[in-house]
């Protein structure tokens, strides 16, 4: 039965990236990306991924896909037509990637491969040492946060990066809080919405540090818990009006934490190095396993720092510029 029901999600996944591939209005390329985002979070739930089912549930079926349709706000909505010469040339280049990928991949072990390098070394290597070197029940938040430390926190800076790269495209467009005397908007007419507003937002505040803290026993981690908080407050301000939101929370403020969150990130490898041990070798925090814990806890706190912060930054951005 699961076998069939991934076979069903997976043509499901190929007829939405075709239609995809023909549409011309942007804004329901952005709805169907959001639909091809959330059966791939059903695809990663059968895979026994709910790690990463939890991120893609969030941004990109989420997230991302409010970002979208508020930068189509900006640019238009109809896709430019090029000419059917350049048609034919996006195709062909598009064709020649897929096909590079395709032999790229020949190489590559079966998968579910017992014999193949990852199933032989490391993975068992992971499930049979972490909770001796790392202390944790949750293996995915021990490879991230230990194993793949230098790798996460190069993920971090990246978010960060991106951040700041939109912010000076946009840097005309600064978000403002309410003045004394100003009105924010009102929606009074949608009494349905802001009732179910009201009522989920709260709760979804409430599992963000649940997810946060909750990550080194069962699903979940730093950027699953930003990712949350930001989703939460892009809710609130589609809901009850981006003034509202930049009131609750500046753009300013958003700024330096996001900052804090990489240098929290760095700053624990910093004092691990000062301590007389390697970068990010939470061992000189502390005896094993408390030693791992707690650098877990710093970096995790890190990554949902910048995470929900850049979150929040770009749709106040983006929302602010199209009100102007």
């Amino acid at each position: 039965m699961e076998d069939f029901l991934m076979i069903g999600l997976l043509l499901v996944l190929c007829a939405t990236g075709i239609a995809i591939a023909f549409m011309r209005d942007l804004l329901v390329v952005a709805m169907l990306s959001g639909i091809f985002s959330f059966v791939c979070c059903a695809v990663f739930v059968l895979f026994d991924a709910p790690d990463v089912a939890f991120t893609e549930a969030c941004v990109g079926a989420g997230v991302s896909t409010v970002l979208t349709i508020a930068a189509i706000r900006l640019t238009g909505r109809r896709e430019k037509r090029e000419g059917r010469r350049a048609s034919v040339l996006g195709l062909t280049l598009a064709c020649i990637c897929g096909l590079a990928l395709i032999y790229g991949t020949l190489e590559l072990p079966r998968f579910g491969d017992p014999r193949a390098p990852s199933q032989t070394h490391v993975a068992p290597h992971y499930i049979d040492r972490t909770a001796e070197e790392v202390g944790v029940p949750n293996i995915v938040t021990a490879v991230l946060g230990s194993y793949r430390g230098y790798d996460t926190m190069g993920e971090t800076v990246v978010v960060f990066t991106a951040a700041l790269g939109v912010l000076i495209l946009l840097g005309g467009a600064q978000s403002r809080p309410l003045r004394r005397g100003d009105a924010p908007a009102r929606k009074d007419q949608d009494v349905v919405l802001r009732g179910i507003a009201a009522l989920f937002i709260p709760m979804t505040l409430f599992l963000a540090p649940y997810v946060q803290f909750h990550g080194a026993y069962s699903p979940g981690g730093g950027f699953q818990a930003g990712a949350i908080l930001g989703g939460a407050m892009i809710l609130y301000a589609l809901v009850f009006g981006i003034d509202r939101l930049n009131q609750l929370v500046p753009e300013r403020v958003l700024r330096v934490i996001a900052a804090l969150g990489v240098l929290t990130y760095g700053g624990t490898g910093v004092v691990t190095v000062l301590l007389g041990h390697r970068f990010l070798d939470y061992d000189a925090l502390g005896a094993r396993p408390a030693g791992q814990q707690i650098g877990l806890t710093a970096i995790e706190l890190g990554v949902f720092m910048t995470v929900a912060c850049v979150m929040i930054i770009l749709y106040q951005r983006f929302a602010s510029r199209g009100d102007q």
